[in-house]
């Protein structure tokens, strides 16, 4: 019995991990442009993002090569990190 209960509670602890890992995502681009009113940054190859944070939105400029972390929630991409990589 004890190890069927170990199985199941690795089993549901692996299924948390793996479901987590499928919602977030990294992307590298260019920073096209920065949308402060609507907290949106459009990268070069078209991808809009939306940024919550406005310590993250303060941390980059338009032409910054960046490093995102974004997890889709009610259909756009809203980044969870940004690292700025190039100027």
């Amino acid at each position: 019995m004890f190890r069927f209960a170990t199985f199941i509670a690795f089993a549901a602890l692996t299924a948390v991990v793996v479901c987590s890992a499928v919602d977030a995502a990294d992307i590298q681009g260019v920073v096209k442009e920065i949308n402060t009113q609507s907290t949106m940054v459009t990268l070069e190859d078209g991808t809009e993002l939306r940024i919550d944070s406005q310590d993250l939105l303060a941390k980059i400029r338009e032409g910054d090569r960046v490093m995102v972390s974004f997890e889709e929630k009610d259909g756009q991409k809203v980044v969870s990190s940004v690292e700025v990589t190039g100027r």
